[in-house]
Order: structure tokens, then C-alpha cells, then sequence
């Protein structure tokens, strides 16, 4: 239809029939939808204690970076680490620079050996469209990590610290796409020409060799050795010299990371509750396992997520902290913002409606650090660690960077948690020796899409 004079006549008159819209108008163009809107009745900064509370650790920041999957997951190996070695509260952190020099070598990897697959497909084919948009980015989930950690190990953050190109990882995504890219259009042109797998594989080496080069100006080389000193709470030194990575993982890491599992509550039709599930062109590193994942009803979901908090272990997390969030005053909440009212429209959908529609996915990894349960111990509120610092552009990030999320929220935008195997009911963990369900690249799960 197109859209004539007579219609916008009667789109001014609708307006002028809403006389609270014009008044909330002011507001709205003065300080912007999101202030206008937000109720602050919510701000709770005097009521930040929970019941069960087992993180309060100085968060770290991430800075201009997508890492948040990986920042999560080194959180929660910081705390076991601190836990074991009786370290103070705050004083310890692991580098997170380590292992993003890892990933972005291990995706470009896996991007070119996936050019090379599909080389015969046409450059308008909807998966190498999808590959070449996602030649590098920053995204990533649990079970990639768990596949970077068994591979790489973990150091110290003094063993190899941020740089200003792992805090603002923009330009060094765009260098490395460009130069990608470029390499994609070689290697398709030797398979067209029939190069034997041997030319193939010498060519690959040689450009992740220039990518190795790449990250090491921008990132600097991961270390082969370290030092690991440190004093614990009772203030006694304790130094362990010339440490691979290896060596310093299978030694101060003391879980098993293979223990744990990312259980889901996506309202996929194509995988139902008790089943797992993967993603296809998700896999970052060729030898590692496949990203599996079980698909579990948010009562179960949440039940495995107290169960570990019970237990004295926080939990990785993700969810859509895009959703009726505020960063600085650490709140997510269904009553955050009141958009429907303002413009006098109806938002409101189903999280399957907003998931199939792609309004909500996961977007972001955190850790599940407490919870509040009622008298029935359902859950009330949840308390959140961040990897947004404690304070960004000079304003407090939520409370010292932990949020409250309430847990109405939890329902809404939880999309995983990772949790121990052991502790997912018998009836849903079958599940996980079940032929998973491939989704498609393009499905909005999967964490490789930036």
C-alpha cells in the first residue's frame, strides 16, 4: 500500500486525540524514551543482600570488547582458584587476553577451513554470505571456552595483561575480517583450480601465520612460561616458578570442566524439552567437541541453577541484557520501563514470540552470584556479576558491578546457564546421550554471529 494524504491526515488526528502522549512528548524529547520511562521506585541500592551469596569479588571490566562468554567463565575458575588457595577477596584475576589471542586464531582457523568447504557454493550463497559476514568477531558460549581452556590452558592477568586492542577489539576485528576475507577469495580460486589438499593446507598455514603476526602486534605473544606468586589471607608468600599454561591449569584449576553442561530454555520447536540440541558452523576449533547443548523447561532450569548456588558455586550464565536493563543502577527488571503507556501502543509478546521474531536472544554472559528465595523457596531475585567494570564513563555500574535481577526478568530474557551434569534432574538428563538436533548457521542462537 502506499501511504496518501488522507492517511496522514488521519494519523495527525489520532495524535491530537492522545493529549497525554503530548504531554509525555516533553519528556520524551528533553532526556530521551528510556529515562522518561523508567520507574525509579525500583532502585534498591540500600537492599543489596541476598540469602544464599557466594561471589563479591571486585568484577572485571571488558571494556570495548564482546568477550563477556569468556570474561563469565573466567570469573567463575577465578573464584574456584581464590576459593583453594585461600587468596583475598579480590586480589586475584585471570588473563583474558590469553585466551582471546587463542580464540581469534582458532576462529580464523575455522573460518578458512570452512571457506575451503564450501568453496564450490556460489559468493551468493546465503552460508558463505553468512560466513564472510562473521569472518571475525568477538562472540563466543561456554562450550567454546571449555574446548579454549582443555587446549590453551589459563594464566595469571600478570602473566599477559590488556591491551588497549583486547579493550577495544573494533579496528583489530576489521583488520582481521579485511584480511579474511582476502584469504577467502584465494582459497576458493585454488579449489576452483583443483590445488591438491597438500597446496591447500600450506596456503592456510601460511595465512595464519600473517594472523598469527596480527594478533601478536595488537595483542602481544601469549607466554610460554610464567611466574605465579602470591600471598594468601593469613599473609604467607608462596611462589611456583617457570609455568606453562599447562602446567598452571592442571594445577590451580581444580574442576573439570568437561563436568559442566550449557542447559537451555529456548523455546525452539524444532528441539523439545529433553532433548539437546546443536548449532551448525558454530565450532571454533576443528579438533575440539561440538557444541551440545540440553533444552530444559525454566522451572528445571532453574532448580539446577539454585542447586549450585546451594552449594557454594556461582553460575555462568546467558540471557538478553538488552532487554528492560539499566546498566548503572544494576537493574533488570519487567517493570523497568513502561513503553506501553508512553506511546499508548502494545508491546507485549511471548518469548517465543520475541525469539522466533529475533527481538530476543541471547546477547550476553554474566554469573549467577546469589539468589533470594521465598518461604516456599521459589526464587525472588537473583544477584548478577557483571564484566563491566564498577564504574564506566565515570558513573557507578550497578552496585560496585553486581546487578539485581528480579525474577519475573529470570522468565523472560534467562536463555542458559552452565551447570554441573550431576545436578540436572534424571528425567531431562537423558537427554544429553540423545542424537542432538542440528539447527541451522543462521538460527539466532548461535554464539559465532556477531
Amino acid at each position: 500500500m502506499d501511504i496518501h494524504e488522507k492517511d496522514l491526515e488521519e494519523m495527525k488526528k489520532d495524535y491530537k486525540d492522545k493529549e497525554t502522549q503530548q504531554v509525555i512528548s516533553r519528556a520524551v524529547q528533553n532526556v530521551g524514551i528510556a529515562t522518561a520511562a523508567e520507574d525509579t521506585s525500583l532502585y534498591t541500592t540500600d537492599q543489596f543482600h541476598f540469602a544464599i551469596d557466594v561471589d563479591s569479588e571486585a568484577p572485571a571490566n571488558q571494556q570495548q570488547s564482546g568477550r563477556c562468554w569468556m570474561f563469565a567463565t573466567l570469573n567463575t575458575l577465578r573464584w574456584h582458584i581464590e576459593k583453594n588457595l585461600k587468596l583475598p577477596k579480590g586480589s586475584f584475576e585471570l588473563a583474558q587476553a590469553y585466551n582471546a589471542f587463542y580464540n581469534k586464531l582458532e576462529r580464523a582457523n575455522w573460518f578458512l577451513s570452512r571457506i575451503i568447504q564450501t568453496a564450490n557454493a556460489e559468493l551468493q550463497d546465503a552460508e558463505v554470505i553468512w560466513l564472510l559476514n562473521n569472518a571475525m568477531q568477538d562472540g563466543g558460549d561456554f562450550p567454546m571456552m571449555i574446548d579454549l581452556v582443555k587446549k590453551y590452558g589459563v594464566v595469571p592477568h600478570s602473566a599477559m595483561p590488556e591491551t588497549y586492542c583486547t579493550n577495544n577489539t573494533a579496528k583489530l576485528n576489521d583488520i582481521l575480517t579485511k584480511l579474511l576475507r582476502k584469504d577467502a577469495l584465494e582459497l576458493r580460486s585454488l579449489v576452483h583450480d583443483d590445488a591438491s589438499r597438500e597446496k591447500l593446507e600450506a596456503r592456510q598455514k601460511e595465512m595464519l601465520t600473517e594472523v598469527y603476526r596480527v594478533l601478536s602486534v595488537a595483542v602481544g605473544e601469549p607466554p610460554q612460561t610464567f611466574d605465579f606468586e602470591y600471598r594468601d589471607k593469613d599473609g604467607k608468600y608462596h611462589a611456583d616458578f617457570a609455568l606453562t599454561p599447562q602446567e598452571f591449569t592442571k594445577k590451580y584449576v581444580s574442576i573439570n570442566l568437561e563436568d559442566y553442561v550449557g542447559v537451555c530454555n529456548i523455546p525452539e520447536k524444532m528441539v523439545p524439552y529433553g532433548s539437546s540440541f546443536g548449532v551448525q558452523d558454530s565450532n571454533e576449533i576443528i579438533a575440539g567437541q561440538p557444541n551440545r547443548y540440553l533444552n530444559v523447561p525454566m522451572e528445571e532450569l532453574k532448580r539446577v541453577a539454585i542447586e549450585q548456588l546451594k552449594q557454594g558455586e556461582p553460575v555462568w550464565f546467558g540471557c538478553d541484557v538488552t532487554q528492560l536493563s539499566d546498566f548503572q543502577k544494576g537493574i533488570l527488571s519487567l517493570d523497568l520501563y513502561d513503553y506501553n503507556k508512553m506511546f499508548d501502543i502494545d508491546l507485549d509478546l511471548t518469548k517465543e514470540e520475541r525469539y522466533v521474531t529475533r527481538i530476543s536472544g541471547p546477547t550476553h554472559a554474566m554469573t549467577l552470584a546469589g539468589v533470594d528465595l521465598d518461604e516456599n523457596g521459589k526464587p525472588v531475585r537473583w544477584k548478577v556479576e557483571n564484566s563491566w567494570g564498577a564504574e564506566a564513563h565515570g558513573k557507578p555500574v550497578g552496585h560496585g558491578g553486581y546487578f539485581v535481577m528480579d525474577d519475573a526478568w529470570f522468565d523472560q530474557y534467562m536463555f542458559e546457564v552452565a551447570v554441573r551434569k550431576g545436578l540436572i534432574s534424571d528425567k531431562y538428563r537423558g537427554g544429553l546421550d540423545k542424537e542432538p538436533v542440528i539447527l541451522p548457521y543462521w538460527n539466532i542462537f548461535n554464539p559465532v554471529e556477531g
